[in-house]
This record gives structure tokens, sequence and C-alpha cells, in this order.
């Protein structure tokens, strides 16, 4: 009987998903992707347009099976479904090692590339080839035979290992939890909150109210519980986990993972000829070399640590006004929040009324809809859980993309947000097009038994930015699968899009499409919109140095690590927090063991990026501040210069065709406040 799994160009049947069916289908498709390829080889050719796409339709077949695979091990996790994954990844990676050093695949691209086709092929074509040959390269093409089986073994390990990190936080951060049965213990903390603890209790079976380290539980207790107590004792909870530290220490311990993942990720990069790893991820991206990206950091740094210093001081001055002598780490978050509190009249759980989830999506899309020219509805399709919604992306009354939206925090699901592709655009080898479909994931509060789903404006911003990764992957008009959508974009330019359409959350004509206070559908008032405008850059200065903490932590392991002089990586965070850091880091705090952006996502020696793609972002903005933020031709121009494009072109192209320029620091530092308008001006 086929395999289920098996049949492509179709949504998935996550219920065929079983951990019975994936490991059989991806072996079975592993080797017909080996024999189809020796065969396409031994044939010697012609290597033209048709072998491209034959090995498009191979690598799409093989993408349509895992995507479904990893993004259920994210969202639904389970003992039987993480024993298949990992039994599953070295299995992935041994063939994309193989793939990545066949001598014979590497001369077939290579002929093409100084062929006639080559000239005949189209621009993402070509793009396309480009970035293949590139990344042979950093297979260990070149590589004697010892060392490319060295280069196997490296990466194995690495996948084993970042694999294990993610579980060890996943465990750590649900391996903890405190069940509260006097509320008084709880006072300060909001209705909404108490109410979710309340069912998180009832949900095992018990009285009070349990309370865990998932974001929508861990934050609002730092933010509002009067007890410093329980407060100490949360933070503490949170910020060591998965480490030698804390009520857990030791059981998921990253602390040697972290250290092998460093020597193997400078091991390989040396293999291939770099001088780190830092050498070895800036290949793909936009930046030259470390050295200008420390640059590029340390000259916001310089900009920003005066701001951040004036604001700590000020929260010190705020707290000791309160009676506290020392600000400890846990008191940040609440001292912040009355401070906030004080100045604006304004708190995020005030604010949280005003956002019910479904009113914020339905006012997203409607911006999306003016912007871009684009519709969206609710379709039904197979779902792998209640919360999960289905949508149809249309233009002009054709569905051009699709997307699965799951925005609540639960049990078994991966913490933070994140956009996946399921189904990438390309044309297939029958002529038909295969349309975009998207995953979009964040981890909000659920709805309770009597209020419905309500955002801070915090995840508010979260939810436009996750959905500005899906319009990159969704609107894209490329049909080379290599090259579209968010495919071959340049890692430092990906989150572009991203966190270009966070600014609608602040824009006065936008507020009152995402906004309906839950009980009388009232629009956010304008005294409160006032508020929270002059409230935007609250600590401005501190988020952004602790962005840049995070980046120059990142850039510099990476690029400093030596097998001969190793330093400790508490070591290397330590010096960083010394120069930009204003906030209080306690000896204990492990941040570092559960950074899965750099130990287990793709961040590492880039995480950088997230503030170059702010620059780039605000700068893409400040064209649409200019001409109006819902002004159509501007919006098409963004379409057409940037979503529409994919990784077709170099992002510095696409940006300069979009902005009329190369893009300039000085937008950033206006939108966070780090320097005034008329500064600017």
């Amino acid at each position: 009987m086929t395999n289920p799994l098996l049949q492509f160009n179709k949504l998935p049947v996550f219920a065929d998903f079983t951990p019975a069916n994936i490991e059989p289908a991806l072996d079975q498709l592993l080797a017909e992707n080996r024999k189809r390829i020796e065969v396409l080889l031994d044939q010697g050719g012609p290597f033209d347009q048709q072998f491209l796409a034959n090995m498009e339709q191979w690598n799409d077949e093989l993408s349509q099976l895992w995507s479904p695979v990893a993004h259920l091990n994210g969202v639904k996790n389970s003992d039987e479904l993480r024993d298949v994954y990992n039994a599953c990844l070295p299995k992935l990676t041994e063939y994309s090692t193989q793939i990545g050093q066949n001598k014979r695949l590497y001369e077939a691209y290579k002929a093409l590339a100084e062929s006639e086709v080559y000239a005949q092929l189209n621009e993402a074509e070509r793009k396309s080839v480009d970035n293949e040959l590139r990344d042979f390269t950093l297979s260990g093409i070149a590589l004697e035979s010892q060392q490319q089986q060295r280069f196997a073994q490296i990466k194995q390990r690495l996948a084993e290992l970042s694999t294990q990190f993610s579980n060890n936080v996943l465990d750590a951060t649900h391996g903890w939890s405190k069940l509260v049965e006097d509320v008084a213990e709880l006072s300060g903390i909001p209705e909404n909150t108490l109410q979710a603890y309340q069912q998180a209790a009832q949900a095992k079976q018990q009285s009070g109210y349990l309370i865990s380290l998932d974001l929508p539980a861990y934050l609002p207790l730092m933010q509002y519980c009067n007890n410093a107590a329980l407060r100490e004792e949360m933070y503490r909870a949170y910020t060591t986990r998965a480490s030698e530290q804390g009520p857990n220490a030791g059981q998921w311990d990253n602390s040697a993972l972290m250290d092998e993942i460093l020597a193997l990720r400078y091991e390989l990069a040396r293999l291939l000829g770099f001088e780190n790893y830092a050498q070895r991820s800036l290949a793909t991206k936009m930046a030259e070399n470390p050295a200008h990206v420390e640059e590029f950091l340390i000259d916001l740094a310089e900009k920003s640590l005066p701001v951040a210093q004036r604001d700590f001081a000020e929260l010190q001055e705020f707290a000791a006004d309160q009676g506290v002598a020392t600000l400890n780490a846990w008191d940040v978050p609440y001292y912040s929040e009355k401070l906030r509190l004080a100045k604006y009249d304004l708190s995020q759980e005030e604010l949280r009324a005003y956002f019910p989830a479904d009113k914020v999506i339905a006012g997203m899309f409607t911006i999306v809809s003016r912007l871009f020219d684009v519709e969206f509805k609710q379709a039904n399709a197979d779902i792998w859980h209640p919360d999960a919604r289905f949508y149809h992306v249309e233009k002009n009354g054709k569905t051009i993309a699709k997307f699965y939206l799951d925005i609540f925090a639960r049990e078994h699901k991966r913490g933070g947000a994140w956009m996946a592709d399921c189904r990438v655009r390309r044309t297939l080898t029958s002529g038909e097009q295969q349309i975009p479909v998207a995953f979009l994931t964040c981890n909000f509060s659920a709805p309770t038994k009597d209020t419905p789903s309500l955002l801070t404006h915090n995840e508010v911003t979260t939810l436009f930015h996750e959905f500005g990764h899906g319009l990159h992957h969704m609107l894209t008009e490329i049909n080379c699968a290599a090259v579209s959508g968010i495919n071959g974009v340049a890692w430092d330019a990906v989150e572009l899009p991203s966190q270009f359409l966070e600014n609608w959350c602040w824009e006065k004509e936008a507020i009152p499409l995402i906004s309906a206070h839950y009980k009388t559908g009232e629009v956010l008032p304008a005294p409160m919109l006032e508020k929270m405008l002059a409230a935007k850059n609250f600590q401005a200065g501190m988020m952004m140095v602790r962005q840049l903490e995070f980046s120059l932590f990142d850039i510099k392991m990476h690029a400093e690590y030596n097998p001969d002089k190793l330093i400790p990586i508490q070591q290397t965070l330590d010096a960083v927090r010394q120069k930009v850091s204003v906030s209080p880091v306690p000896e204990f705090n492990r941040f570092q063991h559960s950074f899965g952006h750099i130990f287990a996502g793709g961040y590492a020696a880039g995480y950088y990026s997230y503030k170059w793609a702010e620059v780039l972002s605000a700068d893409a903005f400040s064209r649409f501040e200019e001409e109006g933020i819902f002004n159509s031709q501007t919006g098409q121009s963004f379409l057409t210069e940037i979503l529409q494009q994919g990784g077709s072109k170099e992002p510095m192209e696409l940006f300069s065709r979009f902005r009329g320029r190369e893009p300039s620091v000085d937008a950033l530092l206006r939108h966070s406040g780090i320097v005034s308008d008329e500064a600017a001006a």
C-alpha cells in the first residue's frame, strides 16, 4: 500500500503524519531521490532547464514530506513524534551532505553554468544556479575524501546537538511549574491572567493557580505581581532553564552541548578554509565580514548607550522613591511597568482589552489588503488542533496562496513565534502553478471562559511581524523554488518584510482597524492612543542595548573562538555586558542556555540580522511616512520591488530600487527615540 505521506502537490493531511508513517516515507523518498539523481547523472546530460526542473521537483517532494513533520514537532510535540523526528534528522543530514558533496552533480551544475543554456535561463534560474555552486563549495565539494567524511560527521553531530538543545529548553520550560493556593500571593496580577492560571490548574485536576514558564504566564507575573519573593523565584526558574543552575539544576543542562556546538562549528569552518565560523556564516549574508558586523553594532551601541543609561537611572530613581534601595533583575519589569503607568497613565493590560485577537487579525488583513490589493478568506482544511485556522489569499478573485494560523500557547507546543513554509511557489513539471502555503505560529493567551483572547500591544506587533514573513513567502511571483518567497534571501535581509509590517501597529490611521474593546466594541480612544504613542519609545535605549548585547555576544563568540585559548561562553557574555548592558544581571543567570536562535536555529553568527533588518525596515517605512502610510502606489512599489522578488536578486539591489538609495540608520534611530525628529532633520 502506498504511504499516504508520499502523495504530493496537495495540502498535508495531518492525521496521516503518524510516527508509524513518517520514517518509512522518508526512507523511501530518500532512496528514490538518490536513485533518480544517479540515473540522471549516468545519462550525462544535457544539463539544461529540464535538469533543473527535475532537481527542483525532487527537492520539493522532500520538502513537502518534511515540512509538516517539522511543524508538528513544534506545535504538537509528543514522545513518540520526538523519537521519530530524532531518528529521521540524521538521515536528512546525511542525504543533504551527500548531495552537497556529490562531485558529479556539482560538475553538472558547473557544466550548465558554463554552457549557452545558462544565458537562456531567466534571472531567477541563473541566481539559483549561482547559489547552488556557492553552496557546493560551502558543503565541502573541494575537500579530500577523508576531510569530506569528517565534514559529514560534523554536520550529523551538529544536527543532533541542535535538536537536543531545543528539546532540553522545551523540557526545562515545561518541567517547572508552581501551584499557588492563596490568591493573595498573586496580588497585582490582572484578572484575565489569574483566570488562565486557574484554568491551567483545573486542567491538571488541581485547585488554585498553576503558573508555568510559558511566556503568557511568566511575563504578566514579572510585570504585575506585588510579591517580590515570587517574582524572584520565577526569574530564577526562567533564566536558569536548561543549565547547571536553578531549581532543576543539571536535569536538562545544555552546557556541554553548547561547548561542543562551538567546537564543531569552528572545525567545520576551518575545513572550508575560513578563519572562524563567523566568516562561514557571513558567506551567505549581506555583511562582508565579522569586523563590519561588530563595527555596525558598536556604532549603534555608542549612540544608544547614553539613552539606555538615562532610562535605567530614571527607573532606579523611581524605584528608590517606592522604597527600593537595590533594583534586582526581577524588579526591573515590575517597576518598569509601574513607571510606564506613572508617566503615561497607561499599561499593557489596559490596552489588552482593546485588542481581541479576532479583531486584530481582521484588521491586519484589512491593512494588508489596502497596501497590496489582496484579500483573505477563511477556508476549511485538515488541521492539527481545533485552535488552528486556515486561510486563502486572493488577488482579483484568484487564490494565489494559502496559510495556517495557530496563535495560542498550549502544552506540547514550542514557545515563541515563527513562520515556516509548507509549500513553495513554483512551476510544476506538468506546467501547472504550485501556490505557496505558509505556517504562522504564535503563543498568545488562549480565551478563558469569560473573555476572548486579548493581546497586549507587544503581542499585536509580534503577530504583524510573523505575518510580514508570511507575506514575503506568499506574495512572491518567482516560480523557481530555490529563490521563491523567503528561499535564497540573505539571512540579514529576511527580517525586512516582517519588521516593516510592524510599523502599522503604531499608526493613527491603522489603529481603528485593529482595535475594538471586547465588551463595548469601542475603538481605542484617542487619549489612550496618544498615551500609547507617547509611550512607544519608553525605555527604548534599554531595549536597544539588550538586543545589541545578544548580537555582539553571538558574533564575538563565533569570531573569537580558538580551541587553543578557550574562552568560556559565560566570560564572553559577561565581557559584552560590561560594555553595553545597563540592567543588573545576577551571577546565576544562564540566558545563553536557552538562546535557541543561535544554538538551535539559523541565527548562529547572524543574530545581528535583526538589527540590520530594523535599519532596512525603518528606512523603507520612512518612504510611506513621506508619501502616505496607505499610499497604494508606494504599497505597490514595495510589493513589486521587495515582496514579489524573493531571493531572485541581491537584497541591496532590491532595497535601493525601492528606496532610491542605499539604506541609512537615521530612520531607525529616529523611530527608536535614540535621536529626536529635530536632530534627524
